[in-house]
């Protein structure tokens, strides 16, 4: 037998849990001079093992091409990251950040860092890894509701 529907309250929770915890990290960071989209870019960089494409960074942050090249020109004029040429490809770059970029990702992962344990404060830790566990397979079934089925390509 399949679960009732949960209230639709879930997901407006959800929702609303992202919004105020990345605005509250935004307010954090708000002293380093760089809007989201730019943190958001430079953490996504630095967590990537070898340096990402273009195309590959914008899969990994959930932007548009055209989106990330305005903000990759913006880094670069800042001088925190720099396009490299692919010799397999002429099209396409690779993004490597600069020695100028790394002091500042540190601080954007100690302001994080301490947000979570202020946000984290007096939450149980089995009821944190549970609330971890329901995310992981939500994700898992959302990743499942986007794949074809039969191998057919989705309508």
């Amino acid at each position: 037998m399949a679960p009732e529907a949960p209230p639709v309250r879930f997901g407006m929770l959800l929702t609303l849990l992202a919004r105020s915890w990345r605005a509250e990290l935004d307010r954090r960071l708000a002293h380093l001079g760089l809007s989201q989209a730019r943190w958001v870019v430079l953490l996504h960089i630095s967590r990537i093992p070898a340096a990402p494409t273009q195309r590959e960074l914008a899969q990994s942050v959930g932007v548009e091409g055209p989106t990330l090249a305005r903000l990759l020109d913006s880094l670069e004029n800042q001088g925190f990251v720099r396009r490299m040429p692919v010799p397999e490809d002429r099209r396409a770059k690779k993004i490597v950040l600069t020695g100028k970029a790394e002091p500042l990702i540190r601080q954007i992962e100690e302001i994080s860092r301490l947000m979570h344990v202020d946000l984290l404060s007096g939450i149980d830790e089995a009821d944190l890894q549970a609330c971890l566990n329901v995310h992981q397979a939500i994700l898992r079934n959302l990743r499942a509701c986007t794949r074809p089925a039969g191998g057919s390509a989705a309508v």
